[in-house]
């Protein structure tokens, strides 16, 4: 007979994210919904590491969006609307696609009884092994043939590129210093998609590393065996995460600086946004955010 235990600690944080979402409209109901069911999965492992970086990725993320909100309306059409940052079900799974995936694989190969283990076992062509939090540290490179580790350099790969590109689409339009286009190397006004500036590139740096030093922290709390080599692990988790939300964010610009059409009021003499009163489209938005999550979080994966 299978054994269930009702995930109540993973439901009770995913419950409470997806209502203060809700309360201050950072979330649609459908953004709620789908914030709820990520965020439960993804906290439902013995492992707790992943959702934990989940947590602190969307309450930095919510704080960079409410910053600097009167620059921000005047530079940008959408955000005296009161739907700054109202992220619906498909911006909420395009930003956490890969990482979910990659944690849903993780516990596959590693959580007892977690479903979907002989998929795993046949995908990724090895044995799973039951994690134990004092036998071994979830980044060593012998487990499960290394996929233990690459599973969860996506999941960093992943948030280090989403917060790159979070801080500096949300912090850097408050630049002092005019952005250039990525692909002209050219000053544009502020906001402009594929834009560039010294604040936005040094916050999605900063940004990349935060994810880094979640995980590290949450890792070296949760587990004794990453305790031991604490101090190399804060090193590689934070260079990662840097490499990560920097060049996310890099490449984030690229995309749209060519795929993102950027739109400007002659009338209002600012950028219009997916939540203006004639919005951008915002599926180029979700396409671009999906896209480089995903580059970036295999990429890490497979280097790190």
């Amino acid at each position: 007979m299978l054994h269930y235990d009702f995930p109540l600690v993973p439901f009770l944080f995913a419950t409470a994210l997806s209502v203060n979402g809700l309360r201050k409209r950072s979330l649609s109901p459908s953004g709620a919904a789908a914030a709820f069911l990520t965020g439960i999965s993804m906290l439902s492992l013995p492992l707790r590491t992943p959702g934990i970086v989940l947590i602190i990725f969307y309450l930095l993320g919510s704080s960079a969006t409410r910053a600097g909100q009167p620059r921000k309306a005047a530079l940008e059409d959408g955000h005296d609307h009161g739907q700054a940052g109202y992220r619906t079900a498909a911006q909420v799974f395009s930003n956490s696609a890969s990482a979910l995936v990659a944690t849903l694989a993780w516990g596959a190969l590693h959580a007892p009884g977690f479903p979907g283990i002989r998929v795993a076992e046949a995908l990724f062509v090895v044995r799973g092994v039951p994690y134990r939090d004092e036998s071994w540290c979830p980044l060593d490179a012998g487990v499960t043939e290394g996929w233990s580790r690459a599973l969860l350099f996506v999941v960093l790969g992943h948030f280090a590129c989403c917060m790159g590109d979070t801080l500096a689409s949300e912090l850097g339009i408050l630049s002092s210093t005019p952005p250039i286009l990525l692909t002209t190397l050219k000053t544009v006004p502020p906001g402009t998609n594929g834009a560039l500036s010294l604040l936005g590139t040094t916050a999605s740096i900063g940004g990349g590393m935060a994810m880094g030093w979640t995980m590290w922290a949450a890792l070296s709390v949760e587990n004794a065996a990453c305790r031991d080599q604490t101090g190399d692990l804060f090193l590689l988790l934070l260079g990662w995460g840097a490499v990560a939300g920097g060049l996310g964010s890099l490449l984030d610009s690229l995309l749209g600086a060519t795929l993102q059409r950027t739109q400007y009021s002659n009338t209002s003499k600012r950028i219009l946004t997916d939540t203006s009163t004639v919005p951008q489209d915002e599926s180029d938005i979700k396409v671009v955010n999906l896209i480089s999550s995903t580059l970036t979080a295999i990429a890490l994966g497979y280097l790190a």
